[in-house]
């Protein structure tokens, strides 16, 4: 399929019980990878596929006008059309149960491919919160880790000024579309974030910030990132959204303890008290998550590497058959298959598929 035709897929995405059917063969990558990554498979055959009343022309109709209104609008913004069988695509996000089919962006896309953390809290944070989260954010950047937030009031925002500060990689996953920026405070953050990081949502130009669209932003954050830090959150917070949904996408989960006094924070130690690791200081972050990736100048691995001895130079495979391979679960081998690629030794195709370069290729009478 082509990019528009994706877009079109992203407009039925949208309406009525086409996002259950198209999320579904997202996560299926026979399906998936057998028809919307070639570009001569028409859309019409990959909607049968999906489900055949996706294709009735009064929906197609309204979904292809949809579509080339928001493309114009993408084109005319300079914003960065990237649907799900791009290798632009981000690997970590590819994964999840349900990927967008298309990403919106304004900035560098290369920010969504790089080892990242999500850093989330009370949008009414206390000053203690929003030190926390500048702080932290500030020294995960220093370490070449990219901030993940959503861009929204008190401990968000402080997340990306802290990353910013560090003169770091940061990225903003909104709840409306990239070109209306929420809280509308936040304008002049956002271009901040856009010199240095991106600014994405799987919403088409125009789409207005409403309630329903931030529970579903949360996916992104945390599918997007190695793990995800609470900092500040009441028992009813909205960042507790995004610890489910990290913990079911299989991402660590960490928070910050916090005041016992004020209420404030007792979502947050609720975590703790469930099992996820407390944060004092950005060492504890890192000692989750691993260490850098290897830079792509740096020495191939030894033959023992449990990943790249089982791919044979030519093919390729999707995450299911990775975790088959390598014997890795997949919380343990995304961020391996993100060093590799980083460093040369794995090429993404689109689709969530890999496949070994010549950077990657086992020494003489060890390939497999």
């Amino acid at each position: 399929m082509t990019t528009d035709d994706w877009v079109v897929l992203a407009m039925l995405w949208w309406r009525g019980r086409g996002r259950t059917a198209i999320a579904r063969w997202l996560s299926d990558p026979a399906g998936a990878a057998q028809s919307g990554r070639d570009a001569d498979v028409s859309l019409g055959r990959t909607l049968a596929r999906i489900d055949a009343s996706l294709a009735a022309p009064d929906r197609l109709t309204g979904a292809r006008a949809a579509a080339r209104s928001a493309l114009q609008s993408a084109s005319a913004a300079g914003m960065t059309v990237v649907p799900w069988s791009d290798t632009r695509y981000p690997t970590m996000l590819a994964a999840i149960q349900d990927p967008p089919p298309v990403l919106w962006i304004r900035g560098r896309v290369e920010a969504l491919h790089a080892p990242a953390v999500a850093i989330v809290g009370s949008r009414a944070g206390s000053a203690y919160a929003r030190d926390v989260g500048r702080e932290l954010g500030s020294a995960l950047a220093a370490r070449a880790v990219t901030v993940v937030s959503g861009l929204a009031r008190g401990v968000d925002a402080s997340a990306h000024q802290g990353a910013l500060a560090a003169e770091g990689r940061t990225v903003a996953v909104l709840g409306s579309s990239v070109d209306i920026v929420y809280p509308p405070e936040h304008i002049g953050l956002a271009t901040d974030v856009v010199r240095r990081g991106s600014v994405v949502s799987e919403l088409p130009p125009g789409t207005m910030p409403r309630p329903s669209h931030f529970p579903l932003r949360n996916r992104l954050i945390s599918g997007l990132s190695r793990a995800v830090v609470i900092v500040e959150a009441t028992e009813r917070s909205g960042s507790l959204i995004t610890a489910r949904l990290a913990l079911e996408q299989g991402r660590e989960v960490m928070a910050v303890p916090g005041n016992v006094l004020s209420g404030r924070n007792r979502g947050a130690h609720a975590l703790i008290k469930d099992g996820a690791k407390l944060v004092e200081d950005v060492d504890d972050i890192l000692e989750e998550i691993g260490p850098a990736p290897v830079d792509a100048g740096s020495s191939r691995p030894g033959a023992e590497d449990p990943v790249l001895r089982h791919l044979a130079r030519g093919d390729s495979y999707d995450l299911d058959e990775l975790i088959a391979l390598s014997g890795i679960d997949g919380p343990r081998l995304l961020p391996r298959l993100l060093e590799h690629e980083l460093a040369g030794r794995l090429a993404r195709i689109g689709g969530g598929r890999f496949s070994r370069t010549a950077e990657g290729a086992m020494p003489r009478g060890l390939d497999p």
